[in-house]
């Protein structure tokens, strides 16, 4: 009789303890395990992480790491971590959150426009991915992919169309490029191809070209006037005379591309640089910024004028004036001389 009562009270206590222990088990599993007010937190584990770090990078979302780290090692999560950028939305559970981290890399939307030269590319495109701009920049410049792809260095921003892309943020600088080289293919389509050869310019020529127009205005519906004053300089054999160009010339003659010149003077224009199209006929050796496909699309389009010559309009700011001869030019530029002295700017 006594043994049966303690057999009894045995069982009993094993049952309240298997209760106890399957309570806690549910509350690990299922129970909310986030710790943030906000409706989602981002979570990123990089390339290489191991699980203490993924660990580290939880701890300021989650409200109980360990109930995690036995729901984590239960589903085998430990030794198959997974780099990305993770999104938990509020009140997860245990269960939900490692579901997320084993498939649920979420991509970001990369962007990019006007970047000057490839130092600055490299950096925008490090805020966005996983990827430094060190490794970005080194893969930029990488000589061998760029003399099986015919680029020059000079010509290597060329390659990189500033739009909105797709990537999961733990793209490597290589898959990035690798990227970049499929949509530049696709966004020469045979129509731009075609249009670039009726008009006697390669793409890396158009993108030059459409360069110098995107730094001449910022007038989206003006780029294919300027483009047809260019065009007209290039067909008849004219140097270029771009004052955007002598200012790239002087930033890189003076590796100082922080320098602000908001006006080109005449002993500038002098300065012996292949950049420099006040001096050399040809086109500069590579864009002196990255132009929008606006610009791009300007040159290709170009509009069809007897222009030659344009200046900054002081009475419709953005704009320009448009000349068919010298001397209608000379009108203009004293016009725009006397407004740019009377606000006292002389570089």
């Amino acid at each position: 009789m006594y043994i049966k009562k303690i057999i009894a009270v045995v069982a009993i206590l094993g049952v309240i303890a298997l209760s106890i222990f399957s309570y806690h088990i549910y509350n690990s599993i299922f129970s909310p395990n986030t710790g943030f007010a906000e409706e989602k937190a981002v979570v990123y584990i990089p390339t290489g992480a191991n699980y203490n770090m993924v660990l580290d990078s939880l701890r300021t979302v989650l409200k109980d790491v360990n109930s995690f780290d036995l729901v984590a090692g239960k589903k085998g999560y430990k030794n198959n971590i997974s780099p990305g950028r993770y999104v938990l939305n509020k009140d997860m559970n245990n269960n939900e959150i490692v579901n997320v981290l084993r498939s649920s890399n979420n991509p970001v939307n990369v962007s990019f426009n006007n970047q000057e030269r490839l130092e600055n590319l490299a950096g925008r495109i490090a805020e966005q991915i996983e990827a430094d701009s060190v490794s970005l920049l080194k893969i930029f410049r990488d000589s061998t992919f760029l003399a099986e792809n015919d680029f020059s260095e000079e010509e290597a921003l060329s390659l990189y169309i500033p739009n909105k892309y797709e990537f999961y943020w733990n793209t490597s600088a290589e898959e990035f490029r690798e990227r970049m080289q499929k949509e530049y293919n696709r966004f020469w389509t045979e129509d731009r191809l075609n249009k670039a050869e009726e008009i006697g310019l390669k793409p890396i020529e158009v993108i030059v070209l459409a360069s110098i127009v995107q730094k001449e205005t910022a007038k989206v519906d003006e780029r294919p006037k300027v483009a047809g004053v260019y065009m007209n300089r290039y067909k008849n054999g004219w140097k270029l005379d771009a004052d955007p160009t002598v200012i790239y010339a002087i930033k890189e003659s003076t590796k100082n591309f922080d320098t602000i010149i908001k006006r080109v003077l005449y002993k500038d224009l002098t300065l012996d640089s292949p950049y420099n199209t006040y001096l050399y006929k040809e086109l500069p050796p590579g864009p002196i910024t990255m132009p929008d496909i606006s610009s791009i699309d300007a040159v290709l389009n170009y509009q069809d004028h007897d222009f030659f010559y344009f200046v900054a309009d002081v009475e419709n700011f953005g704009y320009h004036k448009f000349a068919e001869n010298l001397s209608q030019h000379n009108r203009n530029k004293q016009e725009y001389v006397r407004w740019i002295n009377k606000q006292g700017i002389k570089r």
